[in-house]
């Protein structure tokens, strides 16, 4: 059996913040059936939107982890979207190879990166 990603939970301390950027600013649609916590449609999995206060890796290796990442067709566009909603982009824009990407927080200082493959 293979085993496969039913959900993903993040932590907010302000959970209508949280239902705003991911519905606004991402572009997640939330799932009809959940109300409280708000789940997100992931296409498959969900993402969960818990009351909580998150706490801050410990030393993480590499230090900028961990992060959830979501594929985009144009890094550039999205890029552009985040700005206009006033998300800061402490690294901008970044390449590696077959892939362009960047990094951000959500406003529960989750670390999130959107990633265009080439």
């Amino acid at each position: 059996m293979n085993p496969r990603l039913v959900v993903v939970s993040l932590w907010a301390e302000n959970v209508s913040a949280m239902v705003h950027f991911y519905r606004d600013v991402v572009g997640l649609s939330l799932s009809e059936h959940h109300h409280d916590p708000p789940h997100f449609d992931l296409g498959g999995p969900s993402l969960v939107i818990l009351k909580g206060k998150p706490l801050k890796p410990q030393h993480p290796e590499p230090d900028r982890f961990p992060i959830l990442a979501f594929a985009v067709e144009d890094v550039d566009m999205e890029t552009d979207r985040l700005l206009t909603n006033g998300i800061e982009l402490p690294w901008g824009v970044e390449a590696g190879p077959g892939a362009r990407y960047v990094m951000f927080n959500d406003p529960g200082g989750n670390l999130i990166e959107y990633v265009e493959f080439q």
